[in-house]
C-alpha cells in the first residue's frame, strides 16, 4: 500500500493543491496521500480537491499553523476525466473548440494592488498546471505588462508556450506603455486577431 508525503508548508494558494494533484496523478497503486500545510485555506482547498476526486479525507491539526490532510486513495486517478470539471483531476473543457484565457490587467480583482498582483501571479501559475492547457492566452491593456522582461509570470508563460500554448500580446498596448522592445514571451497581436480568437473560442476564462 503506497504512502505519499507532500510538504506544502509555507506554500500559498494554489501550490498546495497543485502539489497534491501532481502526487495523486503519480501514484501507481492505492494508498494514502498525506499533505502538510500551514493554513486553513489550504486545508479547505485540499478537502474540495479530495471531494472532487471521490476520496475520503481526514484532517489533523498539529498546532496553530500545522495541519495534516490525509486522503485515502482507493483507485488510481491517472489522467482520466472526473465528473466535476473544475477540480484538479478533470480537464477544463471536454467539448470541442478552443479554450482561451483573456488577461486585461496585471492585477486580479479589486482592492489592494499588491494583493492583486500576487493573485494574478497565482492565477497564471494555476493555468499553467491545468491538465488541459488553453489554446491561447491573450494579453491586452494592463495585461501587456505580464509578458515583458521583469514580469514575475515569465517562467509560467514560457512553460505554457513550450507546450504549444499561443501567448499573444496586444501591440497597441505594448506601444502605449512603452514596452514594445521588452516583449519576452509569445508574439505581438492586433485587435482583429484578438476579436477573432475570442469569437471563435468555445470557452473564454477571464481573471
Amino acid at each position: 500500500m503506497q504512502r505519499v508525503l507532500v510538504n506544502a508548508m509555507g506554500d500559498q494558494c494554489p501550490l498546495p493543491v497543485v502539489k497534491a494533484t501532481r502526487a495523486l496523478r503519480d501514484m501507481k497503486e492505492p494508498g494514502e496521500l498525506e499533505v502538510h500545510v500551514d493554513n486553513e485555506i489550504a486545508v479547505e482547498n485540499l478537502k474540495r480537491m479530495a471531494a472532487g476526486n471521490h476520496l475520503s479525507v481526514q484532517v489533523q491539526q498539529n498546532g496553530t499553523a500545522d495541519f495534516t490532510v490525509v486522503m485515502a486513495v482507493t483507485e488510481i486517478c491517472g489522467d482520466r476525466p472526473m465528473e466535476e470539471a473544475p477540480l484538479p483531476c478533470a480537464p477544463v473543457s471536454q467539448k470541442g473548440g478552443s479554450f482561451v484565457v483573456a488577461v486585461d490587467t496585471d492585477i486580479m480583482g479589486r482592492g489592494n494592488e499588491e494583493l492583486g498582483k500576487t493573485l494574478m501571479k497565482g492565477f497564471l501559475f494555476a493555468v499553467s498546471q491545468l491538465p488541459q492547457l488553453p489554446d491561447t492566452v491573450l494579453f491586452y491593456n494592463g495585461g501587456a505588462k505580464l509578458t515583458v522582461e521583469g514580469s514575475v509570470s515569465l517562467e509560467d508563460l514560457r512553460s505554457m508556450e513550450a507546450r504549444g500554448v499561443k501567448i499573444l500580446t496586444c501591440g497597441t498596448c505594448l506601444n502605449y506603455y512603452g514596452l514594445t522592445e521588452q516583449l519576452a514571451v509569445g508574439s505581438v497581436t492586433n485587435m482583429y486577431e484578438i476579436v477573432e480568437t475570442l469569437a471563435g473560442a468555445a470557452k473564454v476564462v477571464k481573471p
